[in-house]
Order: C-alpha cells, then sequence, then structure tokens
C-alpha cells in the first residue's frame, strides 16, 4: 500500500499511482490500520500527510490511548510536541521502561489533565517531580511508578495526597526501603509491589528494612482486592514485604481475592504470616494464588483454603504432591474450567500421588496428570519445567499424549526428559556424541558435520512417530514454548558471581536432538522460542525448519546446546537467522562461542532485532564485526555481551558503540563486559530493569505472572 499527499490523491488517476491508494479505503479501515502504526509516528508525521489523514490521526480510539513503552526512537522532544498536541484527548499514558528519557520530559504529562491510568515504571522521577505532576491529574486511577533511593514522601503536596486518595491501583517498584506512596493510597482495590532492593548500596554499606519503621503512616487495605509482591534475592527484600503484609495481617480485606506472594529460595513463615494465612482461610475466597514454598511445604493450608472461580495458580519450587494437587486444589478432579493458568514449575512431586518416598527422577503417575488434564480443559499457560517428568511405558499415556488434549494453550514450558520417547530411551544406547557432548576437555574427532536442508531429509520414521512431533501438531496456535533441561542453570544468576560448572543433564534427556527441534516447525504462530540443554543437538538442522516456517517468531533463547566444548550448531543458526525478518530479541548462552563476522553477517538479515545478548565462558568476539552490525542494523537497541575477552577489550568496544550510534539511538544500552570478572554483578546493577527482567536474565517465564495482571 501507498500513502498520497493529498495532490496526488486529487491531480492522479488510479491507473497513473499503479498501486493501491488507501485513501479509498472506508474511515473504519484506515483506522485499524493506523491503530498498528505507533502514536508519536501518527501525531508528527502521518497527519501532517494530507487532510483526511489529518482527521483521522486525531480520532479518539487512536489518541485515548498512548503506549511509549518500546517506542525506542521517541526522545524528549517528541514527547514534548505529543503532549502538546493531544495531551487533553490522553486518557491512558504507558511511558514503562522508557529509562532513557530525562527526568524533565515527567512535567509535560501535566498537559494530560484528563489522565486515568499512567505507567511510568521504570522512568526517572523525583519525590518533587512527582508531586508535582500528581498535583493536576485529578482524574488519575491507576499509577505505577518507581521508588528510588532518596524519595521522600514528606514532598508530596496535599494537592498530590489528594489525587494518590483516589487512586484504586497502584503498581511500585521499590529500589530501597521505603513505603513510597502506598500510605496516600486510601481507596486501594489493587496494589502491586517489586522489591529490587539490594543488601548493599553503592558505597558498601548494608542496607536494612528496618529504616521504613520510622515512617509515621501506614498502608490502608480495607478495599484491597488483588495483593502481588514479586521480591527479588536478598535478605532486605524479604524484610521489606513482611512490614508490608503486617498491616494485612491485623485485617484481612473481606473482597480480597488474589494474593500473590513470589519469592525465591528461602521465605520463612512467621507468626504474623500465618495469623494472615489463617484468617484469609476463614474470611475470602479467592480466584488466584501463589505463596512462597515454606508457606505450603507440611502445612494443610491448601484444604482449608477456599476458592470462587479460580483463573491462577503458582507452586513454583513447592513440595506439593500430585496427590495433594488433585485432593485440596482441584477438588479430586473436579470441574475447573475457569483455571487458565497452572505454574509448577520446580514442583518436583506434582505429578506423583505422594512425595516421602519418591525420588525425584521416578515416573510420574500419568492418572494425575491425567485428571488434570480433564478438570482444568481451558488451560492457556502451563508451566511444568524445572522438574523431572518422565512419563512409563504405558501405551497413551505418555505426558505429551496427555497435554495434546489441551487445544487452548499459548503458551507452555516442559522439562528436556518429558518430550522423549520411552522405548526410543530404552532401546538406543548412547553414541560416541552423547558420551563426548558435555565434556570441556580433549577435543573427540567425530567426522564432517553436515546437516539437511528440509524436513524430508531427517529420520523421518523418528520424527513423526514421536509423542513430541504429535504434541506440536495438535498445539497448532501456540505462542509461547520453553524446553529446558531439568538441571540447567544459567551462568549468569542474579546477584551473584557467574557460574563456571552446571550439572550435567538428566539421562532421559541425552536422545533429545535435532528431530525434537524440527518437530517445532509445526508451531506456525509461534512468537517465543526457549531451548536449553538439549544434549542431542549434532547439527542444529532443526533450527533451520524453525527460520522457515514460524515466520512469526519474534523471541529466540538458545542455551548450552549440544556438545559443551564446541558450537556445533553455528551454521545452522546462521542460515536460520536468515529466515527470522520479525525477530526481535535473540539470547544466545554457550561457552566458547565465537561472535565473529560470519554470525553477525548472518545476523544482520534479521531487519527488525532490536535487542542482543550474548552469554559465553571462554567466548570470543571480533570487534570489527560487532561494529559493523550494530551499522546496518538500525533498530538494536540493547547489546550486551558477557565473554571470555579481556576488559581493556570489552570496554574499549564498548566505548565505540556507544560513541558512534548513541546520538541516533537515545534508548541504547551497550554493556559488554567479561563474564568471569568479579564486578560482574556491580556491572549488572546498572542494567535497566526492562532489559535485565525480559532478556539478558535467563528464567522461565510461562505462567511467570497472572495473565493481564497489569495493562
Amino acid at each position: 500500500f501507498h500513502f498520497y499527499p493529498q495532490e496526488l490523491v486529487s491531480g492522479e488517476s488510479e491507473e497513473e499511482s499503479n498501486g493501491v491508494n488507501l485513501m479509498e479505503f472506508s474511515d473504519e479501515i484506515l483506522l485499524h490500520i493506523l491503530s498498528y502504526v505507533p502514536c508519536t509516528d501518527l501525531v508528527l508525521n502521518v497527519r501532517r500527510t494530507c487532510r483526511k489523514l489529518a482527521t483521522l490521526c486525531l480520532d479518539k480510539s487512536l489518541t485515548h490511548t498512548v503506549v511509549l513503552q518500546k517506542d525506542y526512537k521517541v526522545n524528549k522532544d517528541k514527547v514534548k510536541q505529543l503532549m502538546r498536541d493531544i495531551g487533553k484527548e490522553i486518557y491512558q499514558l504507558n511511558m514503562a521502561g522508557c529509562y532513557w528519557l530525562p527526568s524533565s520530559t515527567i512535567d509535560h504529562v501535566t498537559r494530560c489533565k484528563n489522565l486515568v491510568k499512567l505507567n511510568l515504571s521504570g522512568c526517572h522521577i523525583t519525590s518533587l517531580r512527582l508531586s508535582k505532576m500528581l498535583s493536576t491529574l485529578q482524574h488519575l486511577r491507576s499509577l505505577a511508578i518507581d521508588v528510588n533511593p532518596g524519595f521522600d514522601a514528606s514532598q508530596l503536596s496535599s494537592e498530590c495526597k489528594a489525587t494518590l486518595s483516589r487512586v484504586s491501583e497502584l503498581k511500585q517498584t521499590l529500589y530501597t526501603p521505603s513505603y513510597g506512596v502506598v500510605p496516600c493510597c486510601t481507596s486501594l482495590e489493587k496494589l502491586l509491589l517489586y522489591f529490587e532492593i539490594l543488601d548493599r548500596s553503592r558505597e558498601g554499606f548494608i542496607l536494612s528494612g528496618q529504616l521504613m519503621v520510622g515512617e509515621s503512616n501506614v498502608p490502608h487495605y480495607q478495599n484491597l482486592r488483588v495483593f502481588y509482591a514479586r521480591l527479588a534475592p536478598g535478605y532486605v527484600n524479604q524484610e521489606v514485604v513482611r512490614l508490608y503484609l503486617a498491616v494485612l495481617s491485623d485485617r484481612t480485606p473481606e473482597n480480597l481475592h488474589a494474593f500473590l506472594i513470589s519469592a525465591p529460595g528461602s521465605f520463612a513463615e512467621t507468626g504474623a504470616t500465618k495469623n494472615l494465612l489463617d484468617s484469609m482461610a476463614r474470611n475470602v475466597r479467592l480466584d488466584a494464588l501463589q505463596l512462597p514454598k515454606a508457606w505450603i511445604n507440611g502445612s494443610g493450608l491448601l484444604q482449608h483454603l477456599k476458592f470462587n472461580n479460580p483463573f491462577y495458580f503458582s507452586f513454583s519450587r513447592c513440595t506439593l504432591s500430585g496427590g495433594h494437587l488433585i485432593q485440596r486444589v482441584i477438588n479430586g478432579g473436579k470441574d475447573l474450567k475457569s483455571l487458565t493458568s497452572l505454574n509448577l514449575s520446580g514442583c518436583v512431586h506434582c505429578l506423583a500421588p505422594e512425595s516421602l518416598l519418591r525420588k525425584a527422577e521416578d515416573d510420574i503417575d500419568s492418572s494425575i496428570l491425567e485428571s488434570l488434564v480433564v478438570s482444568c480443559c481451558n488451560l492457556r499457560h502451563l508451566n511444568l519445567s524445572a522438574a523431572h517428568h518422565h512419563s512409563s511405558e504405558s501405551i497413551g499415556n505418555h505426558l505429551c499424549q496427555l497435554l495434546s488434549r489441551l487445544k487452548h494453550l499459548l503458551s507452555l514450558a516442559l522439562p528436556v526428559c518429558s518430550i522423549t520417547d520411552v522405548a526410543a530411551n530404552v532401546e538406543k544406547p548412547p553414541t560416541a556424541s552423547n558420551s563426548v557432548s558435555q565434556t570441556f576437555g580433549k577435543k573427540v574427532r567425530i567426522g564432517i558435520q553436515t546437516y539437511p536442508r528440509n524436513l524430508a531429509d531427517q529420520a523421518n520414521e523418528k520424527i513423526e512417530s514421536s509423542v513430541f512431533w504429535a504434541l506440536m501438531g495438535s498445539l497448532r496456535f501456540l505462542e509461547t514454548l520453553e524446553i529446558i533441561g531439568s538441571s540447567f542453570s544459567s551462568a549468569m544468576p542474579r546477584n551473584e558471581p557467574a557460574i563456571r560448572n552446571s550439572l550435567p543433564p538428566c539421562v532421559r534427556a541425552q536422545s533429545v536432538g535435532d528431530s525434537e527441534v524440527a518437530a517445532i516447525s509445526q508451531l506456525t504462530y509461534l512468537q517465543s522460542l526457549t531451548l536449553a540443554q538439549l544434549p542431542n543437538i549434532l547439527t542444529g538442522s532443526g533450527l533451520i525448519n524453525i527460520g522457515l516456517q514460524c515466520q512469526h517468531l519474534r523471541t529466540l533463547s538458545l542455551a548450552n546446546l549440544g556438545m559443551m566444548g564446541k558450537v556445533v550448531y553455528m551454521s545452522a543458526l546462521m542460515d536460520m537467522l536468515k529466515h527470522c525478518k520479525c525477530l526481535r530479541d535473540l539470547r544466545l548462552e554457550q561457552p566458547y562461542f565465537c561472535a565473529g563476522a560470519q554470525f553477525f553477517q548472518a545476523l544482520s538479515h534479521c531487519s527488525s532485532l532490536q535487542r542482543l545478548c550474548i552469554v559465553s565462558r571462554s567466548g570470543t568476539l571480533q570487534s570489527d564485526a560487532v561494529m559493523s552490525f550494530m551499522a546496518s542494523c538500525l533498530e538494536v537497541i540493547m547489546c550486551h555481551m558477557f565473554m571470555g575477552e579481556s576488559l581493556t577489550v570489552c570496554k574499549n568496544l564498548q566505548q565505540s558503540i556507544v560513541r558512534s550510534f548513541q546520538a541516533d539511538r537515545p534508548a541504547l544500552n551497550v554493556v559488554i563486559f567479561p563474564l568471569l570478572h568479579e564486578d560482574l554483578t556491580e556491572v549488572i546493577r546498572d542494567v535497566p530493569m526492562r532489559h535485565l527482567d525480559e532478556i539478558t536474565l535467563f528464567k522461565s517465564r510461562v505462567a511467570e505472572e497472572p495473565p493481564n495482571l497489569w495493562w
């Protein structure tokens, strides 16, 4: 389609234009097309094309909600002009993750007098600027902000506090021990808290959650319907969240229907939290539940909690057995059609009748999974990763066969060992390639490796008869897939030094390789794919099939595939990338990865790529190749490389990229640093949370949060 200015529309015939004239479409169709154009482009560029578009671009359907999130080309001047032109027409403004905009940009939001929803998560904002802005937004009902060191609630004006008193939805990300604006929000119905407080300040001082105690006000939870808290690792985050929970334990809100706490590691139950849970069991009926594992393990809590029409459960890392899951959560297999999202990640015994005498590697009880599938037939998001779910030899009862009944699935996370055919595992002896695939010592020559160019060249008798092939064929509308080794751990965890040694893969996973990857290419609508610790990748040939068939793929994460001492799939990966025109995020984690000229030349075909992260112990890079790639891929705004190069090489390359491209890419974020350097954690803390959480740190993201938790 072509846009024509008004003079061309009126002065040139259809034959002469030699194309379809957009102006001939109805207003309804044009508005639908324009809804896919970033608002900044609509208002600042497209509407100047002709009189008709000038009118349509200011239609209420296009200006009611303005999303600047991930609009990486927007800058302070564009925001200023946008607010001048349509500020009064904006009712919902999403600026989440716009970390590159200076704090003074927030001053222009005051022009949006009719704002009802405002998301400033990840934006730089001081207490005084927040006060000034909120004082003018009298209609605001939903707010998302960060609370950084230096925040002072005493600087909030009475007009600001009046606005906050009417806010019913608050999302607050804490980087310092504080209540933030919570005490001012006396009408809260939904409270989302993200605790990102480090145990030590930049100066090295040990922080304490008890700094909050001196604040005079306490939260008001009487109208609360949703309470959500996500904690980053660290004891300070646990101390602070307990102070938020203390008020809840005194009086549980009658209308509470979603209570969710996501806490890594050990988060012990206290007397106050036990009182809170007892009160919840007596007084509320829940629709969504997530608790720290220590609060569930060994307790009869689930037996007493009451549920209404639950849509989300997360029992991540709990020792909950399948028997308890069936009896206490889905009521002995009764109808639970309302459940759309279920997270059982790290729940190693959830598909076994009991956990006392069971080993984590023992076969699952297929009847438990069958009850789950039948009862929760409308599941859209299911996470079974980080556990050994081994199917028995019973015909028709393989995990993949049972999951194929869930026709509504949109996202799925599975351990590698769960997708293997039992018969193939039993009959197939270890090959030479299997025996050396996980070694780091002397290289073993196994011949020249080639890879087939299409599905017909695969071992068809194995592929198309496998249970995993059938599963992929039955889940045609799946958008997100994660296949992660049950013992996989990333080389770059949060707030800790890089891990130098990884655990070997599960024995049942040894046969999973190229043919299983090829089966994934059946997922025509796949948008996000994660593959980690697949031991039997010999050539990576299945990746080419995915590149050819999965044309909607936007996010790709590959980690520890095949032989660990050599990147055996490099040729196939480069072939795959030439077909990934929609790919926006690429994360690669592999020892000895060579990020050279050939790799970056292939990656340059990904014209939509925005974010690149490479994590490689003993990996190498070519600085000239990186610079050429950055020059050719104009959309790239994030380049993170944690390799085996020296600190000098890394710093020089990082400075060169910033110096060459920062002016034209305001959102550019570059971190190039030795993976095993002792200062890695200090470098990581400066990465914008948007990138850190979404791509740089490896984690399973399926059913991580309830769907539509925030807009």
